[in-house]
């Protein structure tokens, strides 16, 4: 009976032995095999670097990165970087991102503001304060809408009344004071601003700061999207708003009574027939 008891136990652990290999064979099978990914070497950054640190081989290091995901404008190789002359940071970098082109400066430039401007656009300072700056809470890179604010007299001065408008929408900071570092995250009061704008506006804004107050409001990250606006007088305060029409858009009329000057914003679409019928009554009347 031992005997027999000893060849039944054998034969029952050689059939489950049996049975699991085939087990794991089967899900071998079935296990997809890695494909090698094809990489080579890019430079990344080893700690984070901020505007105007200089690239050396202390700050870099060269990584092997998917064939088919290296980012345009990377550089292959430290010594490729840096082999033409001195370079220096234009944009934020953190660690371990590659370093890119568009992002630091030429072989032997430095780090200066008009490095960082989009080409065709200009940079311009505005004065500000503790409170036209929201602050000290607008930081580079942020953007904002330029308010002006002036008060004007009638033609013999008799009257005065005060007016604001919106004089640009969708401004890129590029610095404040002199600090154009875009990761900077601590709120400062700083007595400049200077905005990147085309020619015509960078006109807009010498004309505006010589008229009156500029003002600048913050826009919530990402709001690029440019919105209606009209000009406010003193009449305009202590009354309910008044909503946009369809068309978003109003316009500003001014009367003339005597040596008193009132100005009415009206939307636009009620001032062009206003215009049309009055150019329809002095042709009849002619």
């Amino acid at each position: 009976m031992i005997v027999v008891a000893l060849v039944f136990g054998a034969l029952a652990v050689f059939v489950a032995q049996s049975w699991l290999n085939s087990q794991n064979d089967a899900r071998l099978k079935n296990v997809p095999v890695p494909v090698a990914v094809k990489t080579r070497k890019i430079v990344v950054a080893t700690a984070p670097l901020r505007f105007g640190v200089e690239l050396n081989a202390g700050n870099l290091r060269e990584v092997p990165w998917p064939e088919n995901a290296v980012p345009d404008g990377s550089f292959a190789s430290i010594e490729a970087l840096l082999s033409a002359g001195k370079r220096m940071v234009l944009t934020a970098i953190a660690e371990n991102e590659p370093v890119l082109a568009a992002k630091i400066t030429g072989p032997g430039q430095r780090a200066t503001l008009s490095a960082v401007l989009t080409p065709g656009m200009k940079a311009v300072t505005v004065r500000v304060n503790d409170i036209e700056g929201v602050a000290g809470f607008v930081l580079p890179g942020d953007r904002v809408d330029i308010l002006l604010t002036r008060n004007t007299s009638s033609e013999r001065g008799a009257n005065t009344s005060s007016s604001s408008d919106v004089v640009l929408q969708n401004v890129r900071v590029l610095a404040i004071d002199q600090i154009a570092d875009d990761r900077i995250d601590k709120p400062a009061v700083v007595k400049a601003v200077t905005l990147e704008v085309e020619m015509s506006e960078g006109q807009k804004l010498a004309l505006a700061a010589s008229l009156g107050t500029l003002t600048l409001a913050l826009r919530k990250a990402g709001d690029l999207a440019a919105q209606p606006s009209r000009q406010i007088t003193s009449e305009d305060l202590g009354k309910p708003q008044k909503k946009n029409g369809p068309n978003g858009n109003y316009s500003t009329i001014t009367v003339t009574r005597g040596t008193k000057k009132e100005n009415y914003s009206v939307p636009a679409e009620a001032t062009q027939k206003t215009l049309t019928n009055s150019a329809l009554n002095q042709e009849a009347t002619r």
